[in-house]
C-alpha cells in the first residue's frame, strides 16, 4: 500500500504538478472568476490524482484539460445558470506605465493605446463564443492548436478555422479605425 501511494505521488509530481499553471490559466478563462477557476483546478487536481494509476504518460496536458473540461462540465450541470452572468465580459489590459517601463509613453501612444485596446475589446466582444473561445485558449492562455481542441472537443482544424476567422475578423475592426492597414483584396 505504500508503494502504491509514493508511486502515484511520483507519478502525480512529474505529470500533472508541471501542468497547474496552464490548467488555471484555462480555467480562469472559463470561468472568469478567479475563485471559480481555483475551484475547477482543485477538482481537476483531485481527479486527475484518483486516475494518475491509469494514465499512460502520453500527453499529459492533453489528459489533464480533458479532466478539466469534464469538470467544468459536470460543475455546469450541478448549478443552474445564472443567466445575467457573462462570462466574457472584458479582458483585462495594462494600461501601459508598468514599474520596469524606463520611457513614460507619449500622450498620443496612450490615446492611441486605449483606442486600440476599446477597439480590440470591442471587436472581441462582438465575435461568437466559440471564436472567443479559441482566441483566448491560443492568443491569451498560450495553449498549442492541439491542446485547444482537446479542451473544446473539436478537430484541430476547427480550431485553426475558427482562429483564423477570429483574427480577420478583429483586424478588420482594428482596418476600419484606422489602426491597421487594410487587407488588400486583389493582385498586385
Amino acid at each position: 500500500m505504500a508503494s502504491l501511494d509514493a508511486s502515484r505521488q511520483a507519478a502525480f509530481a512529474k505529470f500533472v504538478l508541471p501542468e497547474v499553471e496552464v490548467l488555471y490559466r484555462v480555467a480562469l478563462s472559463m470561468t472568469a472568476q478567479p475563485a471559480d477557476a481555483e475551484d475547477l483546478v482543485q477538482d481537476t487536481l483531485l481527479r486527475a490524482y484518483r486516475a494518475i494509476d491509469r494514465f499512460d504518460g502520453a500527453h499529459p496536458r492533453a489528459w489533464l484539460l480533458t479532466i478539466l473540461r469534464n469538470a467544468e462540465v459536470n460543475r455546469h450541470r450541478r448549478r443552474r445558470p445564472d443567466l445575467l452572468d457573462d462570462p466574457d465580459v472584458h479582458l483585462e489590459h495594462d494600461t501601459g506605465g508598468g514599474p520596469f517601463d524606463m520611457v513614460p509613453p507619449t500622450p498620443e501612444e496612450l490615446v492611441v493605446g486605449r483606442e486600440f485596446d476599446e477597439v480590440v475589446d470591442a471587436a472581441f466582444g462582438a465575435l461568437p463564443v466559440k471564436h472567443r473561445q479559441v482566441v483566448r485558449l491560443i492568443d491569451i492562455d498560450g495553449l498549442t492548436y492541439a491542446e485547444a481542441a482537446v479542451l473544446l472537443g473539436v478537430p484541430e482544424g476547427t480550431v485553426m478555422s475558427r482562429l483564423h476567422r477570429a483574427r480577420k475578423r478583429i483586424r478588420d475592426r482594428l482596418a476600419a479605425a484606422g489602426l491597421a492597414p487594410k487587407q488588400g483584396g486583389g493582385g498586385r
